[in-house]
Order: C-alpha cells, then sequence, then structure tokens
C-alpha cells in the first residue's frame, strides 16, 4: 500500500507506577471509514519488553479513524502479582482485587492519508493519559 493513500499507526505503553515499560499487553486495532462507518478489526498484537508494539496491521485505503483497545487488566494481574513489582511499588496504594480499575483502554483517534500517527499510553492501576507522539 502507498503511504500518500493510508495513514500508519503505532504505539507503545508506559507503566508510570514503577516508571518502566509495560510489556506483553495485548492490543486490538479496528478502523473505520467515514464517522457513520462500520468498524472493522483489523488484527493485533501485543507490546514488547521495550512497551512498544511494532507490528500492528496495516490501515485499509480510505481508513478516517482507528480504534486501539488495550487489554490492561491481564497485564495488572500478571506484573503487580509478583513479588518483584510489590517491592516496586512499597509507597505505592495498592492494586485493586481486580488488577486494575481500568480492566481495558480503548483509544479512538482520527487520521488523515500519508501521516503517521503514533499514539502512546502512559498507564497505571487507577488511571492512563495518552496523545499524539512523534
Amino acid at each position: 500500500m502507498s503511504t500518500e493513500t493510508t495513514a500508519s499507526v503505532s504505539t507503545h505503553i508506559l507503566d508510570t507506577s514503577v516508571g518502566r515499560p509495560a510489556g506483553g499487553v495485548a492490543i486490538s486495532l479496528s478502523a473505520r471509514s467515514g464517522f457513520d462507518g462500520d468498524w472493522v478489526a483489523l488484527g493485533g498484537s501485543a507490546t514488547d519488553a521495550d512497551g512498544r508494539c511494532k507490528d500492528l496491521p496495516a490501515l485499509p485505503e480510505g481508513t478516517t479513524h482507528v480504534r486501539l483497545d488495550f487489554e490492561t487488566e491481564t497485564y495488572f494481574l500478571n506484573e503487580h502479582s509478583s513479588k518483584k513489582q510489590a517491592e516496586a511499588q512499597q509507597d505505592a496504594p495498592r492494586v485493586r482485587d481486580s488488577g486494575a480499575f481500568f480492566p481495558e483502554v480503548a483509544i479512538t483517534f482520527a487520521v488523515r492519508p500519508g501521516e503517521h500517527f503514533h499514539v502512546p499510553l502512559l498507564l497505571n492501576p487507577f488511571g492512563y493519559s495518552v496523545y499524539r507522539g512523534s
């Protein structure tokens, strides 16, 4: 596909509760054409040890909106239940029994053909923030 007619998307996740990348977070990518178009699931991937997801599926030509779905609950259940993480968070509030207050995070944004959109997720058990990166 030509980059002049399509947009591209990448993301990374930083777990701000421990100041480290969030590895192993599953991410699903969906796209639609037009505000009232139907969402089409394109596939997904997971973050690597550096918290980056470098192999998200390509966007189809005509994509105007993208949705990234991050499966955060599994990450917090796995990562924050270990003794190592508990020691790293000695002074932090205890994680809820469910693993995270937000068990999933869905980010929807508009794209324009020919541009790359990097959307980082800053994550902790009780909140998150996103922005358009570079």
